[in-house]
């Protein structure tokens, strides 16, 4: 049963060190299964980890999670090449698509080349949950700021653009996140947009944002626009999710 509405869940989250495994999935991806609308069988994701050149060790630390979570997971790896020939029919089959963090600007790069942009506004637009974590959460929206081209942060602009907003990640893990993004946004660099804590994930139904959710107490969302020669900045206050830390 897919989504009611096309459905992106934006997030600086979603994973924490299990009880007995490295890696289990926290409140946000439950979250996005939830969205998803599945009842009667087993839930199923697929999880992306283009941004971090899909590495095998972090794909079975998912795969490990989806076990304990009685959640059927399965990888869209695009190195060396796509495991199927039809990606469109893989990603159709799933309640969930979770793209992990890493590299923004490569992961919009190899999914250029891979067609994966189409493949994802259809499945969006079937209902099946477009979410993410860090570069999995700016891939939809216009754009953001990056570490992808070195240690100095930069704009990203190519986004895919699903979402009209740019979008703030890490916003009170790393300093300065939150300058240049409203900087970013008061020049035109970026348009209005919204940022996320880590922890906290945004809800979007279609294009608009509903409501903002976390995973760890006292974190927040942050709605950014443009206002004269500045930015301002509202804070959201996210619904804590159970199990939240």
């Amino acid at each position: 049963m897919p989504a009611d509405r096309p459905t992106i869940l934006a997030t600086s989250g979603g994973f924490r060190r299990g009880e007995r495994t490295d890696v289990a999935f926290a409140p946000l991806v439950l979250h996005a299964v939830e969205l998803s609308g599945v009842t009667g069988r087993r839930p199923r994701l697929c999880h992306v980890g283009t941004a971090m050149g899909d590495q095998r060790w972090w794909n079975a630390a998912v795969d490990e999670a989806g076990r304990v979570a009685g959640i059927d997971v399965v990888h869209l790896n695009l190195f060396t090449m796509p495991p199927v020939d039809d990606v469109a029919g893989l990603v159709l089959e799933q309640d969930v698509v979770w793209v992990g963090g890493g590299s923004v600007a490569n992961l919009l790069a190899v999914w250029a080349v891979h067609d994966i942009g189409p493949i994802m506004r259809r499945a969006w637009e079937a209902g099946v949950v477009l979410a993410g974590v860090s570069a999995g959460s700016l891939c939809w929206h216009v754009g953001g700021t990056t570490d992808s081209f070195g240690p100095e942060l930069r704009p990203v602009t190519n986004g895919l653009g699903f979402l009209p907003y740019a979008n703030g990640v890490h916003y009170d893990s790393e300093a300065r996140r939150r300058p240049l993004f409203e900087r970013l946004i008061a020049d035109g660099t970026l348009p209005d947009g919204y940022a996320t804590d880590d922890g906290v994930g945004l809800v979007y139904r279609g294009t608009e944002l509903e409501w903002a959710v976390t995973e760890v107490a006292g974190k927040g969302a942050y709605a950014v626009r443009r206002e004269g020669d500045g930015a301002v900045e509202e804070r959201i206050e996210p619904r804590v999710l159970p199990g939240a830390q």
